[in-house]
């Protein structure tokens, strides 16, 4: 698949992506790519979350690669009872580990628990050893109870622009490589 075969909803995270960081990058560079705009960033409702995602999923005229990042990723893997498009695929980096009583701010619990259930799409999760957000181990179950292919980082922090992941080319390349494996 090529980007002009699909549409790429950009998904970020508590706070959204900034100017720096790799979402809003990918959003530029990416003739087809679109963010899915939260009403609210800074105090997210998961179910409003949620149902933003599937909105945009819904209004696709083509197929869907979803691209999250952080609390992205548990918005996205909660809308899949209420898309009713096709999605090609779904690139999910830094999953928090929303079920933690650690983790902060508090009201990101909400979020949790993830769903355990094999992902209807292709799917890759990149994770990293170091992320304040979520354990490695974390990652690892939930992208084996997804079906999903693992990458591990290494020790990348959050992955994102306070990480020094505002480029981050490395994800270029794996994106580029997911969605030529996709099917339309």
């Amino acid at each position: 698949m090529k980007v002009s075969d699909a549409e790429i909803l950009i998904v970020p995270g508590y706070t959204n992506s900034g100017p720096d960081h790799w979402q809003t990058r990918w959003e530029g560079q990416l003739s087809t790519a679109r963010r899915v705009e939260q009403a609210e960033w800074s105090k997210p409702v998961r179910d409003d979350w949620v149902a933003r995602v599937a909105e945009e999923v819904n209004a696709a005229t083509k197929p869907v690669v979803l691209v999250g990042h952080s609390l992205g990723v548990p918005a996205i893997v909660h809308a899949i009872s209420e898309m009713k498009k096709k999605v090609a695929g779904a690139f999910l980096v830094a999953p928090p580990d929303v079920s933690n009583p650690e983790i902060r701010p508090k009201h990101l619990m909400t979020f949790g628990p993830y769903p355990r259930l094999t992902l209807p799409f292709p799917s890759l999760l990149i994770a990293s050893r170091n992320d304040p957000f979520g354990e490695y181990a974390h990652a690892e179950d939930i992208a084996n109870a997804w079906g999903s292919f693992l990458i591990d980082a290494g020790e990348s922090g959050h992955i994102n622009a306070e990480s020094g992941h505002g480029p981050w080319p490395e994800g270029t390349m794996v994106f580029a490589q997911f969605l030529g494996r996709l099917q339309g």
